[in-house]
């Protein structure tokens, strides 16, 4: 700063700044609240105004103005305001802004918020934008032999969409995509659906207020547009860019060569000598499914897992392990309502009763350990030299366990070999590992999994940062930096679903789902109603949130010597996939956003919060016959505990 008599002092909070005239000399701070305070003049009447505090976007504070009177030097005209002058704005409080929501992805989160946003924010101006040509995600795209969840059907459905005629515990793949399809066509999803339109790009305009996305149309036209969005959430999932092994001479191999989630049905794999590299949920699937037709399977396996009993064992309705039907005489129960609502509500309980397991050392991981143990070594028994190979050296739930209906027997398979030696290089007839043996396979299938470091497949980029690397662990964040799982800073308008921090240990899929649509509508329901041009977290309430994380992980068996997608695929690496604290715990927590945490820019050029309050009346208020009394019911309907609470209430 030049020392003149015509200086603007210009500071950020925190700082402190001297400002030298001819008859004064300043010193500015900040309280701990933003507010300016000024010491070293004789008098405050020598400064002319000091401008509020602004927030900014990019996780810093933009800087407040401090104005000199003319009467130290120079004119008024010398020295700019601090913002346009403000005027009311001519329409009613609730007018409802018209805004450009984009959904990336049509899985079970984009289905879901594709029935819940409309409801909640009607007329909303909705796009869901996926690759494929229908919806359902992970479940149109997977279609591999013995492909299911391995969770009961039961609780991995919709809560405001039931289903009594599941045919199996653990439902297959098929049946699970047209569940979620009939999700999407009875809540006319289908309507707000861009098939076959996969995004390229993301770039932040912050002078418009809006994201311009680049999409590709992969229906064979490769046609490319832009649109501009008001917001813009991605809804990918955690697993959906599946991705082959890197091995040395991988592009050597003369055989066939696939990955899981991209089967080759045309292949007759009947009497072929096959290797299987992977042993996580895919390949315990795809194990059992294709040993009995195979003449060998080298089942390449780099560390042991743990085989689940059942994720709900114990819990009501949940009989064995095994893949099971429902009988006619269960599927008639299912009719009666309340019957099938206390099902329900039994199965479900124990996924919200699992959040004990996950900390080390605690009394429920030494009881899953030994159960586990016991129940891999019962499975294996036709083969017992198998036992100290297929059991890990880390606790349960380290990463994700599956029950592997079927795998555990099929290692005990005189045509399978199960290979614990790392892979060193592929040649053009197999696979040769660490110990220099070459085993030739006619088909390799790749059952390897995901990109699991939750950066995103295409680049979004807001303020000189895109998060396609910026995630990465050599990026400028290192790990994915997000507040509560939903936003990052200096990332306006850009929202999660279903991303990194957002998911419990305990609780369902579906349940964590609503929850977070739920929370994003309140976020949409702010932008759209008070004038919001830009909202993102401030840096400092992210940090907070890593740093609770940080302290929270190591508490959990997450934190131990293991790889997996709570952790980028990195043993020791900061976990970043699962939420800090129980389903029940991330669910209360979603309740009621803390809009304290956010910072803002409003489409007023006043920059007046204010400016949304509009002419100070309401519509109805301006519509004949209009309801103007919903709070008015009779007393038996009135429940205090929520009574004046609803947003329609008022």
């Amino acid at each position: 700063m030049q020392n003149t008599l015509h200086d603007l002092i210009v500071f950020s909070r925190g700082w402190s700044l001297h400002l030298t005239t001819e008859d004064a000399l300043a010193f500015f701070t900040h309280t701990t609240n933003g507010t300016p305070e000024v010491s070293g003049l004789s008098s405050l009447s020598d400064i002319k105004h000091i401008s509020e505090p602004v927030k900014g976007l990019s996780g810093l504070d933009r800087t407040p103005i401090v104005t000199l009177k003319s009467s130290i030097s120079g004119s008024e005209s010398d020295y700019p305001t601090e913002q346009t002058p403000f005027t009311l704005e001519e329409h009613p409080v609730d007018e409802v802004r018209s805004i450009k929501v984009g959904i990336i992805g049509a899985g079970i989160a984009g289905i879901t918020a594709g029935v819940l946003l409309p409801a909640k924010l009607p007329g909303l101006d909705l796009r869901i934008y996926d690759k494929n040509s229908d919806v359902g995600g992970t479940w149109f795209e997977n279609t591999y032999p013995g492909v299911r969840c391995d969770i009961p059907a039961h609780v991995y459905q919709s809560g405001f969409a039931p289903n009594t005629q599941w045919t199996e515990e653990f439902a297959q793949g098929a049946e699970i995509r047209d569940y979620w399809q009939g999700v999407a066509r009875k809540h006319n999803v289908y309507q707000y659906l861009r098939p076959q339109q996969q995004v390229q790009r993301a770039e932040w305009l912050a002078d418009e207020g809006k994201w311009k996305i680049a999409i590709e149309h992969v229906d064979g036209s490769n046609k490319v547009y832009e649109e501009k969005l008001d917001v813009f959430i991605n809804a990918i999932g955690h697993f959906n860019a599946w991705k082959l092994p890197d091995y040395p001479g991988i592009n050597d191999y003369k055989g066939t060569l696939f990955h899981s989630s991209n089967w080759n049905h045309n292949l007759n794999l009947q009497g072929k000598r096959i290797a299987l590299i992977g042993n996580g949920a895919s390949g315990l699937q795809v194990l059992p499914s294709i040993q009995p037709i195979a003449s060998h399977v080298d089942h390449y396996a780099r560390n042991p897992t743990w085989i689940a009993e059942s994720f709900s064992s114990g819990n009501v309705g949940v009989r064995r392990l095994e893949p099971n039907l429902f009988s006619e005489s269960q599927l008639e129960s299912f009719k009666d309502p309340q019957a099938y609502l206390e099902y329900r509500k039994g199965v479900e309980k124990g996924y919200f009763q699992r959040f004990g397991a996950i900390f080390k050392d605690s009394p429920e991981n030494r009881t899953l350990h030994g159960k586990w143990t016991d129940l891999m070594l019962q499975r294996v028994s036709d083969k017992p030299e198998l036992g100290d190979k297929i059991l890990p050296d880390f606790p349960p739930n380290c990463r994700r366990p599956t029950p592997g209906p079927g795998y555990l027997e099929a290692l005990t398979k005189d045509n399978v070999s199960y290979i614990r030696t790392r892979i060193q290089r592929f040649t053009e007839k197999g696979i040769v590992t660490e110990d220099g043996v070459e085993r030739e396979a006619d088909i390799i299938i790749c059952s390897t999994g995901a990109n699991v470091d939750h950066a995103p497949p295409f680049s979004i980029i807001a303020n000189g940062i895109d998060l396609k690397s910026a995630w990465k662990k050599d990026g400028v964040f290192g790990f994915p930096y997000s507040y509560l799982g939903f936003a990052t800073p200096g990332f306006p308008n850009l929202l999660w679903l279903g991303g990194p921090y957002s998911s419990g240990h305990s609780g369902t899929v579906p349940n964590s789902l609503e929850n977070q649509v739920t929370y994003i509508a309140k976020v949409l329901r702010k932008i759209r109603t008070q004038g919001i041009k830009a909202i993102a977290p401030s840096k400092q309430a992210a940090d907070d949130f890593v740093e609770y994380c940080d302290q929270f992980y190591p508490r959990t068996v997450w934190s131990a010597n293991c790889s997996s997608w709570y952790n980028g695929g990195r043993p020791g690496a900061r976990i970043h996939g699962l939420f800090p604290g129980s389903a029940s715990h991330a669910n209360y927590i979603r309740r009621d956003p803390r809009w304290e945490d956010w910072e803002y820019t409003y489409i007023n050029p006043s920059g007046n919060r204010f400016a949304y309050f509009g002419n100070g009346w309401t519509l109805k208020e301006l519509t004949p016959d209009a309801y103007l009394t919903p709070h008015l019911r009779l007393p038996e309907e009135i429940d205090l505990k929520s009574y004046m609470e609803g947003w329609s209430d008022v």
